[in-house]
């Protein structure tokens, strides 16, 4: 247990019989916090405030909780100073000695679950994309991921065609200043040139990108040819980074979209059968084999069907540095959204890959809980139904992307751990460390241990909820888990140390996120740059040729 101990006396934090929170009154020894008050004005849920870089939080104590890790579940207490994790201290071990400042703020977590905060590494927050703008930004959206317990994300510099890649990570470092909640970018590789291996160099020595993606969809706009994958590919080998890979074979995919408009097959119907599962299992294979040749790790998003998770296993099977993403969405629900009577309805659920039939449910999740699948994401992307409407009489138009970064861990604790397909600490590892250790910011992130940054929900494991879009915060008119009651939510979310979820009320601040550095050169990728030199082809020694030439 902590205690605020002075010269005369030990102050010890009772648990409150509800879930509230208290004050420690008594002046600490050695331990000088200054308290950070930040001017705010309310609107509804939300708090909106001025633009304000953030060091950290004031202190505060999470007493009476379970802490659970990927690793393992413990009760202990955790203290948080000035935004990152002071000491976290087993119960029932007698007096810790660790000061608490005096006025920190404590949090009853009797009955409740301490965990790191989500990171969710596939959002795409005000995009550019398809003759319009998500609808979410990147205040609106941070804000609602702090609202379902996410406490990162991990979003995308997608340059237009032809575009300096600095210029437009430049572009979305200016977006994402409004952030409420840390951030960090993966940067598109969309055409090459000289000057695109300059510029991925110097993202990765100066600006902690160790992340590009490329896009093997979307034909004549940002479409990777195999010249640019390859490429992009054996510079990310030479840097240290991780290539990541939106696999969709785009030909297949243009030519099939045409075949469906030319039969007048125009709805949302037509976009699945346009995308069918072998495109996405045809282009998995190849970027493996390609990322195999060369020698690099690969990281698959939003893997949604049998046929990319047969490539990914063989691959793992074999021995390759393969890491699998799954989006929640596409645990649960089915294509058969499609063919829903309601135009809006299907369109609303039109993203890339698309909604598979339901036997492919089951596949994913036993990807999941069998290790084949690392990471769980949303692809955040909210288009509103006036902006869907875009493609009301040709299902190319319709812009595509659904929303989620609210909802995706109480799906995923409803849908996993009570129904006994995970564990609590694969949750955790599903939704946080993993995602944290592939992309190099742990133990910053995805961890509760002294010295991390202090990005913790406090779990109610019991507690239930309907999702709506009357309800949620995400900045879009439709939600595709309407009416789905959901076991597990957060009751207290802390970004850095400062409480910005509080039993339903968001305290978000516009601009307290901070931009996350990731290193190059995970631990992965030095044993994957032991294998390869090892692996170094050697020049046969021979005499000279020296007979006849035809």
């Amino acid at each position: 247990m902590l205690a605020v101990h002075t010269s005369a006396t030990t102050l010890r934090l009772s648990p409150c019989r509800s879930h509230g929170t208290a004050t420690a009154s008594r002046a600490p020894l050695g331990l000088d916090i200054s308290q950070r008050r930040r001017p705010q004005r309310r609107v509804g849920s939300r708090t909106a405030g001025v633009i304000v870089p953030r060091a950290g939080g004031d202190a505060v104590v999470i007493t009476g909780g379970t802490v659970v890790t990927h690793d393992g579940e413990r009760a202990a207490d955790v203290l948080c100073v000035d935004g990152r994790i002071a000491a976290v201290v087993d119960r029932g071990a007698g007096p810790a000695g660790v000061d608490v400042p005096a006025g920190a703020r404590v949090i009853d977590a009797d009955g409740l679950l301490v965990m790191p905060g989500g990171i969710d590494p596939h959002t795409h927050m005000e995009l550019p994309f398809m003759g319009t703008v998500a609808s979410e930004d990147f205040f609106t959206g941070t804000s609602a991921a702090a609202a379902g317990g996410t406490t990162c994300i991990i979003d995308f510099v997608i340059p237009a065609p032809r575009q300096n890649l600095l210029e437009a990570y430049h572009t979305w470092r200016g977006w994402a200043a409004k952030s409420a909640v840390d951030y960090s970018f993966h940067v598109a590789v969309t055409w090459w040139d000289q000057s695109v291996h300059d510029d991925m160099g110097t993202l990765s020595r100066d600006f902690g990108v160790n992340s590009f993606k490329h896009f093997m969809a979307y034909k004549n706009a940002i479409m990777c040819d195999d010249e640019t994958l390859v490429k992009s590919f054996a510079r990310c080998n030479e840097l240290g980074a991780i290539p990541t890979v939106h696999a969709e074979n785009g030909e297949l995919v243009f030519q099939l979209q045409q075949q469906m408009f030319d039969a007048g097959i125009t709805g949302p119907e037509a976009h699945p059968l346009s995308r069918p599962p072998e495109v996405e299992g045809e282009a998995a294979n190849s970027a493996i084999r390609i990322a195999e040749v060369l020698g690099v790790p690969l990281y698959l998003v939003h893997t949604s069907c049998e046929q990319a998770l047969e490539a990914v296993t063989r691959a793992r099977v074999g021995g390759q540095r393969v890491f699998a993403e799954v989006l929640a969405q596409h645990l649960v629900i089915d294509d058969s959204v499609y063919r829903h009577p309601d135009w809006s309805f299907a369109a609303h659920h039109v993203m890339s890959p698309p909604f598979r039939p339901k036997e492919n449910q089951k596949l994913l999740w036993r990807g999941l809980q069998s290790g084949l699948i690392q990471t769980t994401a949303t692809d955040h992307c909210c288009f509103c139904t006036n902006q869907k409407a875009a493609g009301a009489e040709d299902f190319r138009k319709i812009p595509n992307g659904t929303g989620g970064v609210e909802d995706r861990m109480s799906v995923l604790w409803s849908h996993g751990v009570e129904t006994g397909k995970l564990t609590p600490s694969e949750f955790v590892a599903v939704t946080s460390t993993n995602a944290a250790k592939i992309f190099n910011i742990f133990p910053q992130k995805g961890a509760v241990v002294a010295g991390a940054d202090a990005d913790l929900v406090v779990w109610d494991p019991r507690a239930t909820r309907v999702i709506s879009a009357a309800t949620h915060h995400q900045n879009i008119d439709f939600n595709v888990y309407e009416g789905m009651e959901v076991t597990g939510i957060p009751v207290f979310t802390l970004s850095r140390g400062v409480v910005v979820y509080d039993n339903g009320e968001l305290n978000t601040v516009r601009g307290a996120g901070r931009y996350v550095d990731r290193p190059c050169y995970p631990s992965y990728w030095k044993s994957q740059a032991r294998r390869n030199s090892l692996a170094t082809p050697e020049k046969v020694e021979r005499a000279p040729y020296s007979g006849p030439v035809a």
